[in-house]
């Protein structure tokens, strides 16, 4: 036997290798697209079905019940609590305001530049400018009052129906979660920094009824609306090979 003849064998077994390991990354990778799909159709729905009950005045009597639920018994002025609790709510809302995604989402695209990965700077920017368009036109559509039940423990001047802060800090966080995870190999890091994202999205969102400034059923739409935006942006951003 010569030695081309000894070679051909493992060279057979590196190809079948490689190509069992593609076979492998488009099954995961078609796998992952129809999930986030599923995803999307979930909370577009889930939205669509919350927004009815909210217009037809359904999740009245439950958005009060909750309200007050987080309300001192004796004083529904006072939220649950000792004062720097009140204090941990407000600086945990701002984590959903329009200053710190911008500078976030700002410095992180920022980075993307700097490293020549221009297709996900232009991926993070689109999806959380986009966002904020859609959260102003959904405000500016349903146009549901703020809560009057109780003093609010935070400035607002837009409507309360979906809430922005928690909207925003689902695209904004769940997006910047999708970009680091994409970058890391290990899987418990990837899961640490998915759950740390869903965390940060939960906790704006609790902090917005606590301080009395949206109803449950808004802080939920919010959440709806902005997963199923950053599934649908990351969908997109696939189907251009910018992920």
């Amino acid at each position: 036997m010569t030695r081309s003849q000894k070679k051909l064998p493992v060279a057979r077994r590196r190809f079948a290798t490689t190509a069992s390991a593609a076979h492998w990354v488009l099954r995961n990778v078609e796998l992952s697209s129809l999930a986030f799909l599923a995803l999307v159709i979930a909370a577009v729905w889930g939205f669509a079905e919350l927004a009815d009950e909210v217009v037809e005045g359904a999740t009245n009597s439950l958005d009060r019940d909750i309200l007050l639920f987080l309300r001192s018994s004796t004083n529904s002025a006072v939220p649950l609590g000792p004062p720097w609790l009140q204090e941990m709510a407000r600086d945990v809302t701002a984590l959903g305001g329009v200053a710190i995604l911008t500078l976030a989402t700002a410095a992180t695209a920022g980075f993307f530049m700097m490293r020549q990965h221009y297709g996900s700077m232009v991926y993070l920017l689109a999806t959380v400018g986009g966002g904020i368009v859609a959260s102003s036109i959904a405000k500016g559509l349903f146009d549901r009052p703020r809560p009057d039940l109780v003093p609010h423990g935070s400035i607002v001047t837009t409507a309360s129906f979906p809430s922005g802060h928690s909207m925003m800090a689902a695209v904004a966080y769940l997006t910047l979660g999708v970009l680091i995870a994409n970058a890391l190999a290990d899987r418990r890091l990837k899961a640490y920094v998915l759950c740390l994202a869903i965390t940060v999205t939960l906790l704006v969102g609790v902090s917005r009824v606590y301080l009395g400034v949206h109803w449950p059923s808004d802080v939920l739409a919010g959440w709806l609306a902005g997963t199923g935006w950053a599934a649908l942006c990351l969908l997109g951003a696939r189907a251009m090979s910018v992920m």
